[in-house]
This record gives C-alpha cells, structure tokens and sequence, in this order.
C-alpha cells in the first residue's frame, strides 16, 4: 500500500496555503499509478519521489489530470516531508536545490527566461479572462515567463478586478493547453515590493492555485528581467486570500545568480 502524506505549503496554518500529496517512496509506481494517486487525491499537485538519481532525488508532479514539469508548493512540501537540510530535487525542469530549516523551504529554481506574449495570444488570453486592456497595468507588461513550467503573466491595476475572477473555464483552458502555460499569473501591485496573485489552473483540473511556486520563480525573473525590481530584491507575494486559504511567499533575487529562490512555510495536514 502506497503511504500519501498530505501538507500544506506557504503557510504554517492547515486553513491556508496549498495542499500537497507527497509520496517519499514512489520507486514502484508506474505512470498510471502515479495518476491515477494525483486523482485520488485531488490537490492540485502530489509529489512523488522515485528514487536517487545521481547526487540528487527524483521527483515528478502529477496534478489531478496530468504530469507538470515542475511544482513549487509541491517541492516545499516534500523538502519538509524529508526534514532539515540540504536536498537536491531532480525534476523534468531540471535540479532544483532546496534547503529547509524549521518548517521553512527554500528552492531555487532553474534559470528563468521570459519572451514576449504575441499580441493575439493576450487577446485571447484576455478574453478568456473577461477582461479588457483597459484593465493592465501599464507599468508591468505582459510576458511570458518561464522557471520550470510557463506562466503568462498580466498584472491589473485594480485589486478589486483581481478579486472578481470570473473567467471562462473551457476557453482558457484550450488556450493553455494549445501554448504549453501551466498556470496564468495574475497579479496586483500593492507596494514597491508586495504583490498579490492568483493563478488560474484548469489544465490540472482546479479552478485556481492558492499558492504557486513555480510561478512565483517565474515572476522573480520577468520583475528583475524587466528591471522592476532591483538585481538583489526581496519580494513578498500574497497569495489565496480570495479563496479563504491565505498563503504568502517570498521570493527573492540575488546579484549574480541567475535562479530565484523562493521560500515558504509546511505543515503536515493531520485530519
């Protein structure tokens, strides 16, 4: 029989943040069974850890409906799941070092990039949202941005319009499958160094993420790539608020290294 442990990642609080699955020894599942537990489960990600690989462990993500390169609240539930110390994740992204100390996980991703969003994508993107243009913050484009998986991300003037979501399951959903996007980032700016944000995740079979690391990192790179932030920056994100499962990570940028380090709280859900 399969052990699942069940935590919550990016708050201390069961109430908030993400749950996660984590299967420490998934070394004699197969695919399916792999699936098939992510379904069972239905947490927006589980975490399966299937053996050593190399200096490292292997770890894959499966959501409800399919395989994701890379999960973040996954991770840190996992690292914590393993206990203090230094432990290197080998992903379908590629290594991903992760240290926990205290309850408290912090990856670093993989080499960020971030590209231009074609102007007829973000119409659709747009329209998939029932939003406008009129909507964007102006001060922070909207890119593409990519730290293990790919997140489109458009930012709102408005918190309000944040808090509205309302969008169009079927559509985005095509429209996310058809570009490779694991989840749409959204976000508002509430000060120089704090966003909020939600992320949209119909591809895995959720209505909404109430925490996302991978896009966290993803955002990291796009605000040092387009110079909103400085190159060594400490970045608060808030994150499921609207959805009663508050959950906050922080993310941080150093000179010189190319990952973003993200960091949060786990705790084992105990019901």
């Amino acid at each position: 029989m399969t052990d699942i442990a069940r935590y919550v990642a990016f708050s201390s609080d069961p109430a908030g943040g993400n749950p996660a699955g984590v299967v420490l020894d998934a070394s004699g599942l197969d695919d399916q069974q792999m699936q098939k537990i992510a379904a069972e489960v239905g947490y927006s990600e589980t975490a399966f850890v299937t053996g050593p690989d190399g200096d490292g462990i292997r770890v894959r993500y499966f959501s409800p409906l399919a395989e994701v390169p890379f999960c973040g609240h996954a991770t840190v539930a996992t690292a914590v799941a393993l206990g203090d110390g230094d432990h290197l994740f080998v992903t379908n992204a590629g290594p991903v070092p992760v240290t926990v100390a205290a309850g408290v996980a912090t990856l670093t991703s993989v080499d960020p990039r971030v590209t231009d969003l074609p102007a007829d994508q973000l119409a659709e993107l747009l329209a998939a949202l029932r939003w406008d243009t009129g909507d964007l913050d102006e001060q922070l484009p909207p890119r593409v941005a990519y730290a293990g998986a790919y997140h489109p991300i458009l930012a709102v003037t408005s918190r309000r319009r944040l808090a509205e979501l309302d969008y169009d399951v079927p559509a985005l959903k095509a429209l996310m499958e058809a570009h490779g996007w694991t989840t749409v980032q959204l976000v508002s700016r509430a000060s120089a160094d704090t966003f909020d944000v939600r992320n949209p995740f119909p591809i895995g079979g959720v209505y909404e993420d109430p925490a996302t690391g991978a896009a966290a990192a993803a955002l990291g790179g796009y605000l040092r790539e387009l110079g909103i932030v400085p190159q060594e920056a400490t970045v608060a994100l808030r994150q499921g608020d609207d959805m009663g499962r508050p959950s906050r990570i922080t993310v941080r940028l150093v000179a010189g290294s190319p990952g973003v380090r993200v960091s949060g709280n786990a705790a084992p859900i105990t019901e």
